[in-house]
């Protein structure tokens, strides 16, 4: 049986609703896939020192919060493709601002940990990463898929701590993949969503020691970003555990 003849029957059996707000129909319906159109410039309550430029294509707020956490966390793979094209366009908007045209562009995926590898069985941001250069590439940009970066050793859980503890917590995670090399374009390290910047920031230094001096900036895509923390006492505060960054 082919694919479309299984994603028929799944469909019967299971009909699929919008990720992100419940409605019956697509795995995410034109209304949420368009608070993922809305490219912009991430902004950590506190910027780490040495934070690469990072283009976010959403917030991580509202229909998008629950659409990425049924990605990630829930096995909706079929959301790859929708994440995938707005991850593409936070990479179109990050490399629009270089001088000139961009060359190859390398994502690189910000490695997960062995333990979330085993919980999820996937690694999640490599789908994203893979769909979002075949999405370049259809509209014109070339662009190729680089694992640069290795994660070693363990990490303590990250829910709860500080942006300073974050950024200590991660010291000495990401290392260079064995025979890794930068190309002539630009380097963009892609995520799924970034919260304190921690993460980017220390994966970003290694990448920077790669590239070398008088080479372009890494720059950095994300699907969401989590918008800036609001006044206690703010109505529409959303509740329950933030992302892992």
């Amino acid at each position: 049986m082919g694919g479309s003849a299984w994603s028929a029957l799944a469909d019967l059996v299971l009909p699929r609703t919008c990720a992100g707000c419940g409605l019956p129909g697509a795995a995410l319906c034109p209304g949420c896939g368009a608070l993922l159109a809305r490219p912009h410039l991430a902004t950590p309550r506190r910027f780490p020192e040495g934070f690469p430029p990072t283009v976010a294509a959403g917030a991580y707020a509202g229909p998008v919060r629950p659409a990425v956490l049924a990605f990630k966390e829930r096995g909706r793979a079929e959301l790859a493709r929708p994440l995938g094209t707005a991850l593409a366009l936070a990479v179109a908007a990050v490399v629009s601002a270089l001088p000139g045209p961009p060359g190859e562009v390398l994502l690189v995926p910000v490695p997960s940990s062995s333990a979330a590898l085993r919980s999820r069985g996937r690694d999640h941001v490599r789908e994203l990463t893979g769909r979002a250069v075949r999405e370049l590439r259809a509209a014109g940009l070339p662009a190729a898929q680089r694992r640069l970066l290795h994660r070693r050793g363990r990490v303590r859980d990250s829910a709860g701590l500080s942006a300073a503890q974050r950024r200590a917590n991660l010291a000495g995670t990401f290392v260079l993949a064995p025979g890794a090399a930068a190309g002539t374009g630009p380097l963009v390290l892609v995520d799924d969503v970034v919260t304190s910047g921690a993460t980017l920031t220390e994966a970003g230094a290694v990448l920077a020691g790669l590239a070398g001096p008088g080479a372009l900036p890494v720059l950095a895509a994300v699907v969401a970003a989590t918008p800036r923390e609001r006044p206690r006492g703010t109505r529409g505060r959303l509740s329950g555990p933030g992302p892992r960054d």
